[in-house]
């Protein structure tokens, strides 16, 4: 119970400035440095040899690095929404991507981020945006190509708001990938995190079904077309309990990333094409003006791509779901030669 509060202390000692003036080039002398002594979310190899531990077992899949690979970046505009050490932009600038922002609540990474800048030797842009209920005023002129909201969504009060304000920054047929954690309940519903039942995190809030997951998607103008489901079982084992995930939640539950396609307009039942007629809610905190006028993208996904065809629900049932041991470009360590 008293990791998320070590954690928290941790990441609050490096805040506005980089954690060195200078990044050693001698391994040993690297170990010994404040980038070691840091709290790291992801794990990173900064020399050959030398990784920063991070929160999670190194063969731990990833579920967005797996499905952002499919994402064809090179000469696109990209954003990662939360991106702690930059991993992700990282990852998209090695694979050509043409402009790339991280952008965070506060600015609690920014000296482990210019370090794996430095190390990896990639450049990508950071904001810090506070709460993420306004991005697109935040990044008001932000066109973005791929659109990476993951691990995020179980961390605020209102994850359809978040949504919301994510979505005009998407280009017309751009991507985006939506990871959070989900539960398999058929009913559309949101399941809270009272008193930590299902999570010891004081910043997890919520685990959403999977079928209330693309209710509001599709609500947003977002159309699944692909997805990767990982069950909580995966996590079983002390670093289950390590890192506060109750496995007696009654509900059979997971972490799901989705790949999502922006489309001017979906299939509506009646309740929806009311709301979206009338709520002041979905024309205020959309800006749906913005999202219409957006250009065109051309990003592929490389992968079999039907929107017509695809049930989310059907296929986290149906498919394969991905367990450990995760291959390496697969887990949440970036090595030093890591492309994707």
């Amino acid at each position: 119970m008293l990791e998320p509060l070590r954690r928290e202390r941790a990441i609050r000692k490096y805040t506005n400035r980089g954690l060195l003036r200078s990044y050693p080039c001698d391994a040993d002398e690297l170990r010994a440095s404040a980038l070691s002594r840091a709290w790291w979310y992801y794990s990173v190899e900064l020399l050959p040899g030398v990784v920063m531990p991070g929160s999670y077992p190194a063969d731990l899949p990833m579920l967005p690095r797996v499905v952002l690979r499919r994402c064809e970046v090179a000469d696109m505009s990209c954003l990662d929404l939360g991106t702690m050490e930059g991993v992700v932009p990282v990852l998209w600038r090695k694979r050509g991507a043409r402009s790339v922002l991280g952008v965070d609540a506060t600015n609690h990474c920014v000296g482990k981020m210019a370090a794996v800048r430095h190390y990896h030797e990639v450049d990508f842009g950071f904001r810090r945006v506070g709460l993420m209920y306004d991005l697109h005023r935040q990044l008001a002129g932000g066109s973005f190509d791929l659109v990476n909201c993951s691990g995020l969504l179980y961390h605020v009060f209102s994850p359809l708001a978040v949504l919301a304000s994510a979505r005009p920054l998407v280009k017309r047929g751009g991507l985006m990938v939506v990871s959070t954690n989900v539960t398999l309940d058929p009913d559309p519903v949101m399941d809270f995190n009272a008193g930590g039942r299902m999570h010891a995190d004081g910043n997890t809030f919520w685990f959403t079904s999977v079928a209330l997951l693309d209710y509001m998607l599709r609500y947003m103008r977002l159309v699944p077309i692909d997805c990767e489901f990982m069950p909580l079982k995966a996590w079983a084992g002390e670093e289950s309990q390590r890192l506060g995930r109750n496995l007696d939640f009654e509900k059979p539950s997971g972490y799901l990333s989705v790949v999502c396609r922006a489309v001017d307009s979906v299939e509506t039942d009646v309740w929806m094409r009311n709301s979206e007629q009338t709520s002041i809610e979905y024309q205020g905190l959309t800006d749906w003006r913005l999202a219409q006028s957006q250009p065109r993208s051309e990003i592929r996904y490389d992968a079999k791509e039907d929107p017509d065809d695809f049930d989310l629900v059907r296929t986290v049932h149906d498919r394969r779901p991905v367990m450990p041991p995760a291959a390496p470009l697969d887990s949440h360590l970036l090595a030093l030669g890591a492309r994707d």
